[in-house]
This record gives C-alpha cells, structure tokens and sequence, in this order.
C-alpha cells in the first residue's frame, strides 16, 4: 500500500533494490560545513530543497524522508550526514530521477515549491526557484517532454462584504503564454463561482491575503483550493492594495493607458489583488517582461461553469489510476499531431466548454469539414505532425535562450505554414468562407513577404542549413565578413595541418597505420597503435614528442604540427566566440516576430484540435454525430443511441446504446431505479459527458442529438472519504448537494448518483425528497437522478398538486430475473417507469457472498418488504415476478398523505381567525381536525405525521 504522500506514480520511479543511488562522497570536513548551512536555512514544509553536486543532487532533512517515502517507497536509501545528535539525513538523486521527480512537484502534486542550490561545504547559492504556477528556470526541464498538458496559471483572491453579498476580486497571470487578467464577482457561501474560475484557468497556485483568525469561511476557501489541487500561499495583506496598479500594469501590458485603467478602477478588489500577483512574482524587475503581456478579459459567465467534482465524475482530465489513455476524456480525445500545442488547447478546452451557440457551430462546421473530407484531413495532419512545439520556442527566443537549433525548428514551422494553406484553399464547401475568414486572411498575411517571409529571410542567410543533416547548427561563414575570414584562415590552417600529416606519415613510412586525430587536451596529434609503435621507435625519440601512452596507441606530436593546432585552436575560439554574438544577434532578429509567431501558433493549435476532433469521430467503431445545438432558453436535450465513449473505447467492451430525452414539461426532470451494476451510473454520466463534448465542439457519440446549451454541468456521483481534512463520505456528499442547491440554475445540467445513502435510510429518504422537491420546483434544471429509494418514483404523480410543471420522469435500468433459477441478467436498457426492486441480494449473489449470509439476508429482508411470488394479485392485476410492496408505509400512502396534510394546513391558513369569534375559530379548526383524523384512519403516513 502506498503511504498517503504518495502519488500512485509509477513510470520514473527508482527503486533503490533495483538501481544503485549515487554515492554521497563527503568528507568529515565537508559534512559539517553542509550541516551548518542547512541548519541556517528557513523552515518552510512547503519547500523541497535540491543541491546540484555536478553528476548528481541530493535532498536532506525532512525532504530526504518525503522523497524516500514518496518517489524510492522505501526508507533503506537513506543515508546520515555527520554522526552527532544534529545529524542530518541525505538521499542522492541521479540526474533523470531529479526530472521525474520535479515534475512530478509542479505538474502533477502541485502542493510544493522546488528550490536548486549549487556550491560546495558551506558555502551554497540559490540558483533556480520554481512554483506550480511560477515554474521559473524549470521551464526548459518541464518542457523538454510533452508531459505538460496545460500552461500553469498563478491565482490571487481577496474578499470583502458589501452589503451582506461576499465579493471576490481575482486577478491572474499565465507566465508561459504571456497573458493576465482581473475580475470581479459575487460569490456563496461555498465559493463555487471561485471553483468554477479555478478550473476554466487551469489555476496551479494562488496567494491569498493572511488571515488572523481561522474562521468557518477561511475553511471554506481553503477546502476549495485543496479540491481543485491548488498550492495556496497566504501574504502579507499590505500587498493587496491597488496603490500602483495602473502604473503597473501599463508598463507590463501592451495596449491603451486608458483601456488599462478602466480595468482598474472598475473593480478595486481585483485590482488589490493583481497587485499582490505583480509582487508576488516579481514581473516588473524583469526588462523583457515590459510591454509584452497580453490583458485578457475574463468573466465567470465567458464559459460553462465545471467544479472539481464534476471534472472527476465524468473523467474529464488524465488521472494516475487511469487503466489507459482512453479512461479520461482527454486521453481519448487527444489524437492531436503538433508537439504539445494541440494537447495543451485540447486541455483548456474541456475545462472552458462554449455557451455561445454561433461560437459552438463555428468549431462544428469544421470538424464537419475534416470528418467529411478525409483526403484533407490525411492530409493536414500529416503536416501538423511536423510542427514543433512554437509555444515552447517562442518563450525561449522571448528569455533570449534560444539556440540555433531552435531558430531552425521555427523555420521549419514557418515552411510548413504554407502547405497548411494549401489544404485549406483545397476546400470549397458550402464553409469555405468560414475557413477564409477564420483561417486563411490571417495566415496568408503571416506567411507573406512582410512577415514571416522576412524570417526565412534571415534564416536562410544566416544559417548553414546544409550541415543540420550531419547534426551541426552554425552560422553560415559568409553572413559575416569578419566570420568569413576567421574561417578562411582556419581552413587555410587545417590544409596545413593535412599536409604536415602526410609528411608525417611519408617519414615514418606508415601510411595507413598513422592517424590524425583532434583531441580536447593537445588539439591535433598523431596516434599509432601499440603494434605499429616499435617499429618506429627510434624515429619518434628523435623527430617527435610523444604526448601519451594507452591501450589503444600511443600519440605523439611534432613542432609544426603542434604550433599549427595551438593556431587552429586560437582561431575556432574566435570563431565560436564570433559565432555566439551573432547568434545572439538572430535570436534578438527572430524576437520582433513572436507577435506573428504567437498567432501562427495559436491558429494550428486550434486547427490540431478539431481535426483531431474529427479523426476520433470518424475512427471510433460506432462513428459519432453532429449534436444540433440549441439556446438555453429553447430546445431539449435528445440523446438518440448516445453511448459513453471512454466506457465503448474499453477493450472487450460491447457497449449498449440507450436514449436519452430530456424534454420541458414532460421529462425534464428524470428519476432512475434499477438494480446494481445495472448501468444507471453510466448513463447518467454518458448524459453529461455528451452535453460536454457538444459545447467544446466535437461530434457526440450517438445516432442523433439536440442539446440545448447548458451554463453549467453538476455531478455528484460518488463522494469519497477524505480523512485529511476531517470530511467523511456522507459529508462530502452533502457539500457537494449543497453547492448543487446554492449555485445551480434552470440552465444548468445535473446528476446525482445514490444521494442519501450515507445516513439512516428514513434520514436518507427524507433528505433526497426534499432535495427533488427543490430542483423541481425551484431550481428547475434538467436532472438525472439515479436512486434505489424507490419511494421517489411516487413524484412523477406530483403534477397533481399543481406544483410543479418542469416535467418528472421515472426510469428504469433493466434487468431479468430468471422464474426458476433465480438468476439475476443484467440487460444494460434504460426504459419508462419505475424498477420494481434493488435485487441488492441478487448482486450480492454475484459477488458470491457465502450461502448462509445469503439466506440470512433474504430473511431479514422478508420482514420489512415482502416479495410476493405470485403472478397475479389478489384483485387479478398483472404483476411481475418479485414485485414489492411495503409492509408500513408504501409511495401511494407516502404521496396521497403528503397532499391531504398540506391541504390541511392550506385549510388552517386560510381561515379568516381575526374576523371569528374564539368559540367560531375553535369549531372550525376542530372541524378540520376531525375530517383529517377520518382520512388518517386509512392511511399509515398521515398516522406517522400525527
């Protein structure tokens, strides 16, 4: 079993039964310096601290013990530094366990910060930092792999009450894509329009102002941060202050002073909030940070609205338990081509679905396009898989840590542009002005001769593009004079140095045997084997200098030889030296396009994403289906055939469509019964997992869909305990129910899976009534809600009472149980009506419970309900086999007493008491009394309420 620390990771990890750690090699001396300088560092838990000792890193103290435990799953790795009561306990990390383990820290965990130390006794730097949402230095190590799917976005939140409503003013950054933003809204007691925000920005870390007192509600907001698994960071509150916020941030942003400062004084909160993140990560001390940040606007209502438990009940995102890629719905989604742009768009997608109709069948009149054509769509993605990572590139020319290899790979995106155009310009359908407008204006200006045209320009003169197939990337010699003649005359001396050989080897007369060789300590020498050696010998004494003897030969040199390696030496420094500024001069060069670069990258990355929307459509074994998207105020949702697409993905699965119609008025409301394993779970999430894909703006796994829009989708399907935090199964269900009531709307979608269950069945069913009641007749939004109280079904008939005209639904997953055997078939069919039994026993059956816990069981089932074994009733109406009927207190009972006693409280408010005399008041309300009374004597209910 894992520790809790653990992450359940399992590629990367090194056991220390299987690789031998590298050696912590430290004298007495050294050992004590260290300690002395550990001892002096701050103590902070949520800092891991790493010591670059050149071919490996170690980690100490507490750190040592998390990572032994975390990453080595054994404590036998560990080693002690010194040998007194202050001795400090080590573990070494070679260099690939170091990545393994760092990515891990800021990509995944997200709940530490990294610092690397470089040095030597006790004298030791701090060179690189490195938060979840501030990767910092890492950033070259954490994109070296296409193991990023998202770009981290840092978070900070302030709150104050204005009259009796909580505001929240927010403010972000995204270091990697350059971009920032601030708002400002109200907020409920549970925080989930924060929550909602958190996901759609991909937030990894936030800083918040400190709190003296630990209150209900910073409770509240912590438990949010520790859902969504956000590091959070708590500052001084002095920083929260909008003092200089508009001075700031016109220096960081590109744009109008003004446009900027309507941002600012429109929400003061927000404000004070971005300028805690501008200190927080220190942006304004970096010069090339000024004018290249990009202020987007963001609204909580931009997006549909996704919590943290509705992305782990429909498996939106990859998750470390996950059997394989097509478990989540990114990873069956994700048949993007580009290196990591695609996958990181895909990414933000699922988690900023569209609420804007013309915007949702923007992206499916292309997909449309690609599932339509499948030339074009071989096509373009056989070129996106030629285009590197631009994002990646364009930071790294931004930091100027560009090298000439990236340059080329941005030349290579750039000649691939071009070709992208084509394929587009093949299309003439009935959207070729789509593709135009969105497209093709854009990238035709980018690809031009006044922009990246320019680039290949450059490139073409500046590099030697013909040495990249032997692995080289360097400067063409004649871009530069002074390059030019540094090379000539190191040519001039490298011909010498061919001449001196062959005079070499015509003296000694071992023309073949006698080799040239370039080495890092003599330059150029002569090398002869240890064979050939003696016969030359006495030659070599007297004519050469012999530099080295080894096993495979001995070298040796000669004045002239040595004179011209010492110039050639001289002269490919100056090269290299001469090289590096004028590489630095192109990375300087290729910087002014970022601004073009960032939109070529941004348009294929969109046009990665719907064409691998388009490719899943079409390979999957049941192709999907453009959904007919509608508003939010109109339309149903129809769901004809859907299938739950990671669950049909599955090997060996041959999956059972069923339909789905959530329909105003009739069923907009649906309540689901059925035994277990019987697939209720699976269609209620295939529901919102269809809704989902329809708004990111992929085809949907069914024979046909309408669905209209939904602003938010709510799951609670399956709460865990979270010993941790103090929060038990039924507690966490509850929060989450509450959250549902508090946030939801008639445009929402929601499911609730076994709500209730966690308690006293009487308490459970009281609970889940009510709860009905609630979405029904105040929330009003479509719901699933799957259930085995079947007491519930009796709301379908609550129409009745005129209170509610949403539209309630019973239905039923279906299962067969065999007359004789017994046998429970589960037949995976969702169908009208109501279920009429759990067949919880059956299942248990299946589970194969021993005999006598089932005989048990059966018995004392038998005491509470009774499972008539005949055909008929007793009045001759059909009746399937095992029907239930309550023994107490039965739906009809529970339905018709509830009505009778809110008519009679109905009676009792209505009486005109202060216009009756007291003997008239007291007759009446006896009068009513008595006709209740009279209706009670038939009905078990209505006793329990008196």
């Amino acid at each position: 079993m894992v520790s809790p620390g653990a992450t359940g990771m399992e590629e990367g990890i090194e056991s220390v039964d299987d690789v031998k750690l590298p050696e912590l090699k430290l004298d007495a001396k050294q050992a004590r310096g260290f300690i002395n300088f550990y001892a002096k560092l701050p103590k902070d838990e949520q800092v891991v601290r790493f010591f670059d000792r050149k071919d490996y890193f170690t980690a100490h103290g507490d750190n040592a013990i998390f990572i032994a435990k975390t990453y080595y799953r054994t404590l036998t790795g560990l080693r002690q530094l010194g040998n007194d009561s202050d001795a400090l306990s080590s573990v070494s990390i070679s260099k690939s366990m170091f990545e393994t383990i760092l990515r891990d820290l800021l990509l995944t965990r997200t709940d530490h910060t990294v610092e690397l130390y470089e040095g030597s006794g006790s004298n030791w730097r701090l060179i690189k930092t490195g938060t979840p949402g501030c990767l910092g230095s890492f950033e070259d190590v954490l994109f070296a792999t296409n193991d990023m799917q998202d770009t981290p976005v840092v978070m900070a939140v302030q709150a104050a009450v204005r009259e009796n409503e909580r505001v929240l003013g927010l403010a972000f950054v995204n270091l990697t894509k350059r971009s920032m933003g601030l708002t400002e809204f109200l907020d409920d007691d549970h925080y989930t329009n924060l929550e909602s925000a958190i996901i759609a920005l991909g937030c990894k870390e936030c800083i918040v102002p400190q709190e003296n007192v630990n209150s209900k509600d910073v409770e509240r907001l912590r438990d949010v941060f520790t859902r969504c698994n956000v590091l959070l960071r708590e500052k001084k509150k002095n920083i929260f202050k909008a003092r200089d916020a508009g001075q700031d941030l016109s220096r960081l942003v590109k744009g109008s002073p003004e446009q900027l400062k309507d941002s600012i004084f429109s929400s003061e909160l927000a404000a004070g909030a971005l300028s805690a993140l501008l200190v927080y990560t220190d942006l304004l001390a970096d010069d090339s940070n000024y004018g290249k940040f990009a202020l987007e606007p963001y609204s909580i209502n931009a997006f549909m609205r996704l919590d943290a438990a509705a992305l782990r009940a429909l498996n939106v995102l990859e998750g470390k338990g996950d059997a394989n890629k097509n478990f989540s719905l990114f990873g069956l989604m994700n048949r993007t081509c580009t290196a990591g742009m695609g996958k990181r768009l895909l990414n933000r997608w699922l988690k900023q679905p569209l609420l804007d109709v013309d915007e949702i069948n923007m992206r499916l009149d292309v997909v449309q396009i690609f599932v339509e054509d499948a030339a074009l769509r071989q096509d373009m993605r056989q070129h996106l898989k030629r285009i590197p990572d631009m994002e990646r590139l364009i930071r790294k020319v931004d930091k100027r840590k560009a090298s000439l290899q990236d340059i080329v790979k941005l030349y290579q995106a750039t000649v691939r542009l071009p070709f992208i155009k084509d394929i587009l310009e093949r299309y003439n359908g009935e959207s070729a002005s789509l593709i135009n407008k969105h497209f093709l204006e854009s990238l035709k200006t980018w690809i031009g001769p006044q922009h990246l045209g320019k680039f290949e320009g450059l490139v073409e003169a500046a590099v030697d593009l013909e040495q990249i197939q032997a692995g080289e990337y360097i400067i063409a010699a004649g871009y530069d004079s002074n390059l030019q003649n540094i090379k000539s005359e190191r040519d001039s001396v490298e011909d010498k140095i061919q001449k001196v050989y062959k005079a070499a080897a015509d003296e000694l007369d071992v023309d073949k045997a006698l080799k040239l060789e370039k080495t890092s300590q003599w330059g150029h020498v002569f090398r002869l084997t240890k064979k050939e050696e003696p016969k030359v010998r006495r030659q070599l004494n007297a004519n050469y200098i012999t530099l080295e003897t080894r096993k495979d030969g001995v070298k040796f040199t000669n004045a002239k030889l040595k004179r011209l390696s010492e110039q050639y030496i001289t002269l490919s420094e100056d090269y290299a030296n001469t090289q590096r500024a004028l590489v630095g001069k192109v990375v300087e060069v290729t910087a002014t396009f970022n601004e073009v670069f960032e939109g070529a990258a941004s348009l294929v990355a969109e046009l990665d994403v719907l064409v691998s929307f388009a490719e899943l459509s079409v390979s999957s074994a049941s192709p999907y289906v453009r959904p007919l998207i509608t508003s939010s105020d109109t339309g149903d949702i129809i769901l004809k055939e859907s299938r739950h697409p990671c669950v049909e993905a599955q090997d060996g699965v041959s999956f059972i469509p069923n339909d789905c119609c959530l329909v105003r008025g009739k069923s907009w409301f649906q309540i689901i019964t059925g035994p277990n394993m019987g697939g209720k779970s699976t269609f209620i999430r295939q529901v919102g997992v269809n809704v989902l894909m329809a708004q990111v703006g992929c085809y949907v796994p069914c024979d046909y869909a309408t669905i209209s829009v939904r602003d938010s989708i709510f799951a609670r399907v399956g709460a865990g305990d979270c010993q941790l935090r103090g929060v038990s199964t039924f507690m966490a269900e509850m929060l989450e129910t509450a959250a549902i009531l508090k946030a939801a709307t008639d445009k929402s979608l929601i499911i609730i899976d076994e709500l209730g269950r966690g308690t006293s069945t009487y308490d459970g069913f009281g609970l889940a009534w009510a709860i009905c009641e609630y979405l029904t007749e105040v929330t009003r939004a479509p719901t699933l809600f799957a259930t085995h109280f079947h007491e519930l079904t009796a709301l379908e008939n609550s129409a009745d009472s005129g209170r509610q005209t949403v539209g309630v639904a019973n239905f039923h997953v279906k299962a067969h149980l065999d007359d004789v055997s017994r046998k429970l078939t589960m037949l995976y069919k969702v169908e009208e009506g109501a279920c009429d039994q759990s067949f919880g026993i059956h299942v248990a059956e299946f589970a194969h419970f021993p005999q006598s816990v089932i005989e048990l069981a059966k018995e004392k089932a038998n005491e509470l309900e009774d499972f008539s074994q005949l055909s008929k009733k007793e009045d001759g109406s059909n009746e399937e086999v095992g029907s239930k009927r309550k023994r107490v207190c039965g739906p009809d009972d529970t339905l018709w007493g509830a009505a009778r006693a809110r008519k009679f409280l109905e009676d009792f408010a209505s009486l005109p008491l202060d216009q009756l005399e007291y003997n008239d008041a007291v007759a009446e309300i006896k009068r009513l009394k008595s006709e209740l009374d009279i209706d009670a004597a038939d009905n078990v209910w209505l006793q329990q309420f008196l």
